[in-house]
């Protein structure tokens, strides 16, 4: 059905809760303001940092750049490791390869980080092309932005042809906008009603579901 099949990272490809949300309560830690549950956090794996920290916190400009220096102060060091593979991945892109399948990740994650963590699972190597945001939060960092910059960088003409596989309404609403199919798949931090409010083309229990719909 699909030749392209582009991935989301956190929630979809990786678990990145532990890693994620250590390095929010370590930025804002130097704000003062203490966080008694993790589980509060959820809504920062997706979106972009800087907007998350505005809406969660209530910074103004300068204490969401300051807060993102923090938060990746800790990331660099540690944070990106702390994650997991989320069940069936490695199995489901062995898969699509072996069936000819053009496979991305898009991630509003800074690439660089992507990068370093498809690597530490082994699993770069079924990647043809790995886009990410800009560490720059005025550069590439909406969830169009980035796929329109994988599909450029694979080529795509034909957008009906690809599709990307994620988690959360950021990446249903950023491939309606970029004009390419979804996948919502539930083994993530989106709900069922989420991702069907937002228009998700396919909805996926778990990995396995994502191959046959592909």
């Amino acid at each position: 059905m699909f030749d392209y099949i582009l991935f989301d990272l956190d929630g979809t490809v990786t678990d990145p809760f532990e890693g994620i949300t250590k390095c929010i309560i370590y930025a804002l830690d130097s704000f003062g303001v203490r966080i008694a549950d993790p589980n509060e956090l959820i809504s920062f794996i997706g979106p972009p940092l800087f907007p998350q920290f505005k809406a969660f916190c209530g910074f103004d400009d300068a204490q969401a750049e300051e807060a993102v220096k923090k938060y990746r102060e800790r990331y660099e060091k540690i944070g990106w490791k702390e994650c997991k593979l989320t069940d069936g991945t490695a199995e489901l892109l062995k898969r699509l390869k072996e069936n000819g399948k053009t496979v991305a990740l898009a991630t509003s994650k800074p690439e660089k980080f992507a990068k370093l963590i498809l690597e530490y699972f082994d699993i770069a190597k079924y990647f043809d092309f790995i886009g990410g945001a800009e560490l720059d939060r005025n550069g590439r960092n909406s969830k169009k932005d980035i796929i329109e910059y994988v599909l450029s960088s694979l080529n795509v003409t034909d957008k009906s042809k690809a599709v990307i596989v994620g988690d959360t309404l950021y990446d249903i609403d950023g491939a309606k906008a970029a004009g390419i199919n979804s996948i919502g798949v539930l083994c993530g931090y989106g709900t069922r009603a989420e991702l069907e409010k937002h228009g998700a083309d396919i909805i996926a229990e778990n990995m396995s579901e994502v191959f046959e719909a592909v």
